[in-house]
């Protein structure tokens, strides 16, 4: 048996009593998830992060479970402790980051529903258990590529340079098809009866002898056609960092984990953050350009620049964090100031 199925069992047992924690105990009555709840359990799950992380260095360190032995496609370099556990990290940085469009997406598809604020903890926890299955099988679809074609890199690369071209380019009013207009819901109403009505908590209810859904469940199903929307530009982005499937899955995880509570915490305030699409797009650019010259970074630098990476990452994020807060507490000062 190889011993790698060992660590990827254990940690989907952990992914898997955190959800059971969540839904089991934290959340078995349907409740408003409040900012201060969100931003505990945000906090929780960063802190569970940090955690891990030192568990892949002493995973890769020590080669236990197999981990580490086997050369990166990306740089031609095995990773051992210190290298994987910045990777991990990276990527976590990089897909949490990237979730902010995220938030701004699913707070749209839950105002232009209507989904009562008690229920939609219970739509983005199966959302995002969701979420995981589909990853999970992009990713290892995406490693069975790389591990063939090593020119698919270049592709992935290419295609990360122009979506943060045309992230820049992009309007911000967000206009355009309204949730409810898009192809998977037109689908879905072809398929199934859809009540009107919201019942409870439930997805579909008996009517008659048959099973008709519930709008809980249309914006179950908008949610998670979002999230595969997303993860096109996500998933090659981790793939800029590493090619090591452990590493990739691990980090997309607890980023998609963090998703939840990030939503409860930032929705409301997401306009507010007027300069983080700019600071995205810079990061998919950089990654994306990391993609195409790794094999010079490879030579010149070696593993050095994944550490800088790391750091060129977090400098633009703050940046975009910091410029937002800077745009917005002047435009709360002039809005106080009387007029003449």
């Amino acid at each position: 048996m190889n011993p790698e199925l060992w660590a990827w069992g254990g940690f989907l047992a952990f992914v898997l009593l955190v959800l059971a924690i969540d839904l089991g105990v934290l959340n078995r009555k349907a409740h408003v998830v409040g900012i201060r709840e969100a931003l505990r359990f945000t906090v929780v799950l960063a802190f569970l992060a940090v955690c891990f992380n030192g568990v892949i260095y002493a995973l890769y360190e020590n080669h236990w479970l197999g981990l580490g032995m086997h050369v990166d496609r990306l740089d031609g370099m095995v990773n051992d402790g210190r290298l994987a556990a910045v990777k991990f990290f990276t990527g976590y940085v990089i897909e949490l980051s990237l979730s902010a469009d995220n938030v701004f997406v699913i707070a749209m598809i839950f105002q232009y529903m209507r989904v009562p604020p008690q229920y939609q903890h219970r739509v983005l926890f199966w959302g995002i258990l969701g979420a995981l299955l589909m990853r999970g099988a992009m990713i290892l679809l995406g490693a069975s590529l790389i591990s063939r074609y090593h020119w698919i890199l270049y592709v992935f690369g290419l295609f990360l340079v122009y979506t943060a071209i045309k992230m820049l380019m992009a309007r911000e009013d967000h206009e355009g098809e309204a949730p409810g207009e898009g192809f998977a819901l037109r689908q879905l109403r072809r398929a199934f009866p859809i009540t009107p009505t919201y019942h409870e908590e439930h997805f579909a209810i008996k009517q008659d002898g048959k099973w008709i859904l519930t709008p809980l469940a249309v914006a179950l199903v908008l949610v998670e056609t979002t999230d595969l929307i997303f993860a096109v530009d996500s998933i090659p982005a981790i793939f800029a960092i590493t090619t090591d499937p452990f590493l990739v899955f691990t980090s997309n995880v607890f980023a998609i984990l963090g998703l939840r509570s990030l939503y409860f915490a930032l929705a409301g305030a997401i306009d507010k953050f007027r300069y983080l699409k700019v600071s995205l797009a810079a990061i998919l650019g950089l990654v994306g350009v990391k993609m195409l010259v790794a094999d010079l970074l490879k030579e010149y630098l070696g593993p050095s620049f994944n550490f800088w990476l790391l750091g060129m990452v977090a400098m633009i994020l703050a940046a975009g964090i910091v410029a937002s807060w800077l745009r917005a507490r002047d435009g709360e000062a002039r809005e106080e100031m009387p007029s003449d």
